[in-house]
This record gives structure tokens, C-alpha cells and sequence, in this order.
């Protein structure tokens, strides 16, 4: 949200700011908590979470430096959903009232404020595609293409998983089991490769053909 800032302004903002490190698992902040302020990291990865009926956390984003989130605040008083670090993270915190100063003097970031609040709609809306009863394979498939532009243009691609697998299977909605069986399936159908943590996509065109599928 940052890029390409001046100094001075990136100096006004950094004013308003302090820094938290955070330990594998902990929370952030807690869906309805009073919000202050919102996030940019600095280092490690952040999930941004829901806690299901039965008590299950479903992960809806996964955030990386030096990307911000949690920008909503900004016109709303409380926190929407809950966030966590998914391993050691150290977090700039932006203060809400400090930037709502610097806003007026510098309008022109609100519109990087909005461009990247329309980047994380954008997962969210994702999130709901996926729990429109659709199987496991399409929502994998789907993840996989969002990863490598390459493979989402039908190519052979490779790259490595930026999360742990069982925050895949949260993000798709599916138990980590199952997503095993996918990523199986997947193999044994010839459309990828996996070794370790890194993805060799063999038919990019395939592997869209099970994002789009619906059935």
C-alpha cells in the first residue's frame, strides 16, 4: 500500500507506528475487539481467520511482507475477523487516528488504501465461491493457479507452497486429510508433481479445466 511513497510522507506515517513480534499461533486480534489500528508485516505470515459453528478455525487469507491488512478499520470501530501468526511475525501497527491525520494532509493514499482493500474482497469473495458446494478438487486447483501466473495461463509451471499444508486445506475449506487425497488425485492424474513443498504444475490447461469445474 506503501510503494513508492516519498520519504517524508512515509516518514509522517512511520510517526504513528510501533512494532509487535508475535509467536507461531498467537493472536493478533480477535473478531469484535476494539480496532485501532491495522497491520503491516514486517516479517513471517499472518492468517486471517473465522471461527466456525463447531468451534473450527477456517482461514480465509494468508498474509506475507510486506503486505498490510486489516485496513477496514479505518471506517469501522471494531475488528471483522480474528488474526493470527502462522510462525514467528513481526507486525508494524499503524495507528488508526494517527493515519486519519495524515490522510487529510495526503489524500492520494486513500486510493492505495482502496486498491488494496479491493485485493482482499477479492479473496473473500473467492472464500464463498468455494463453499458453494463445489469438490475438492476445483478448490484446490484454483489455490494451485492463484500461486504461479504461469500455470494460470495453461503452462508448465513450478513453485513452492507459501503456507503450510494445513493452512491450504483451511483456506479450501477441506480436513487436512482430504486434502492429501486431493493433492493425490491430482498426481495420479498427471496434472502435477509434488515433492515436498514444492509443485511442479505438468498440464497448467488441465489443472484450469479442475478450477472451473463445478460439478
Amino acid at each position: 500500500m506503501f510503494a513508492g511513497l516519498p520519504a517524508e510522507d512515509l516518514a509522517a506515517i512511520a510517526e504513528g507506528c510501533r512494532i509487535r513480534s508475535f509467536g507461531k499461533g498467537e493472536i493478533l486480534f480477535r473478531a469484535g475487539e476494539v480496532a485501532d489500528c491495522f497491520h503491516v508485516i514486517q516479517l513471517g505470515q499472518v492468517g486471517i481467520f473465522f471461527v466456525l459453528p463447531d468451534g473450527q478455525e477456517r482461514i480465509f487469507s494468508v498474509f506475507r511482507a510486506p503486505e498490510s491488512f486489516a485496513e477496514v478499520v479505518m471506517a469501522m470501530n471494531h475488528y471483522p475477523a480474528n488474526a493470527k501468526a502462522l510462525e514467528y511475525s513481526r507486525v508494524i501497527l499503524v495507528r488508526k487516528a494517527h493515519f486519519r491525520e495524515v490522510l487529510g494532509r495526503k489524500p492520494e493514499l486513500a486510493l492505495q488504501m482502496l486498491a488494496s482493500m479491493s485485493l482482499h474482497l477479492k479473496e473473500l469473495l473467492h472464500l464463498l465461491q468455494d463453499s458453494r458446494g463445489r469438490q475438492a478438487e476445483p478448490r484446490l486447483a484454483e489455490w494451485l493457479l492463484r500461486q504461479s501466473p504461469a500455470a494460470a495461463a495453461g503452462c508448465p509451471a513450478v513453485f513452492d507452497l507459501p503456507v503450510a499444508k494445513k493452512v491450504i486445506a483451511s483456506q479450501i475449506g477441506v480436513t487436512s486429510e482430504t486434502l492429501s487425497r486431493t493433492f493425490a488425485r491430482l498426481r495420479k492424474a498427471g496434472v502435477i508433481r509434488v515433492c515436498g513443498a514444492r509443485i511442479h504444475v505438468l498440464d497448467g490447461a488441465r489443472l484450469r479445466a479442475y478450477a472451473e469445474a463445478t460439478a
